[in-house]
């Protein structure tokens, strides 16, 4: 079995009153947060950063303290097995417009009542849905 590590960051902007969050649109056709594996010798942070600035451009994160999910499962990868552990992280941005990487095939700001209903998987909506409580609480 692979062992792989991916780091990512779910990404919310203020528009006006509403907290905006950022899905990105995947070729397999599941929406889903910013997230990459871990290059040598990166942190966890490190790589969210960068698979953020890679996949949407956006350089300006200001994380939230006090986040940090790990979510794992499981894929198959050319027919072999891989054990895949995620962390996510919790960050603003100010940035509205973006440029999505050849990763990606769409993306989209949104409330936090229409992102639960289009993520995809139900561990990404438990991130979600672990992001607004903090979000409510800090902001």
């Amino acid at each position: 079995m692979i062992e792989e590590t991916s780091a990512g960051i779910v990404l919310f902007r203020k528009d006006n009153t509403k907290i905006l969050f950022l899905l990105l649109h995947y070729p397999s056709g599941h929406w889903d947060f910013v997230k990459g594996k871990m290059e040598k010798n990166e942190t966890t942070h490190q790589t969210a950063i960068r698979e953020t600035r890679e996949e949407t451009g956006i350089t300006d994160v200001t994380f939230l303290n006090n986040f940090e999910e790990w979510i794992e499962y499981n894929f198959q990868y050319q027919g072999e097995l891989v054990h895949k552990k995620v962390v996510f992280f919790l960050a603003e941005t100010k940035t509205i417009q973006i440029s999505i990487s050849h990763e990606h095939i769409d993306y989209t700001w949104m409330d936090y009542e229409t992102a639960i209903e289009k993520t995809t998987f139900d561990n990404a909506k438990q991130i979600l849905s672990k992001s607004k409580l903090l979000i409510d609480k800090t902001l």
